[in-house]
């Protein structure tokens, strides 16, 4: 059965690149890769919307805080991180030590314009919240017309 999981895989990352390729095609204007490797592998989200804000859930198990990156553009939330695993087998005069280091990236697309300079973010057990408050206008400004 292992011998499918590397098949699967290639064939699923070709259908990613295909879909990219196909979408960039047809709507430049998008200007991520919808479909990217790094996006869809390693994290698990659940997002949140709100009148006032837009409320980001990521599962991070055994991510440690310093090798998480959060940042915001205009219209986009980038989470970038690596996780680092280590795992010791036998015992006496031979032990295999495995170290697995693997990183992550997800890019959140923001549905309206952002409080950029008050965007939270905490990770409390695994779990990573990013709240991101929405832009409002402060007043209305009306415009007067001048008749010439």
């Amino acid at each position: 059965m292992s011998e499918l999981i590397p098949w699967v895989d290639k064939e699923i990352s070709k259908m990613r690149r295909d879909m990219d390729r196909l979408f960039n095609q047809c709507w430049p204007d998008i200007g991520a890769d919808l479909f990217s490797e790094d996006i869809s592998r390693g994290i698990s989200l659940e997002t949140i919307l709100t009148q006032d804000t837009f409320m980001i859930k990521a599962v991070l198990p055994g991510v440690d805080p310093k090798s998480l990156d959060i940042s915001v553009t205009d219209d986009k939330l980038i989470i970038k991180g690596c996780k680092k695993e280590e795992s010791v087998a036998g015992s006496g005069y031979y032990q295999r030590i495995e170290r697995k280091l693997s990183s992550f990236s997800r890019t959140v697309p923001l549905p309206f314009r952002a409080r950029i300079g008050e965007i939270k973010a905490t990770l409390n057990r695994g779990i990573l919240n990013i709240v991101v408050p929405k832009w409002k206008p402060q007043k209305v400004r009306y415009i007067e017309i001048e008749t010439v």
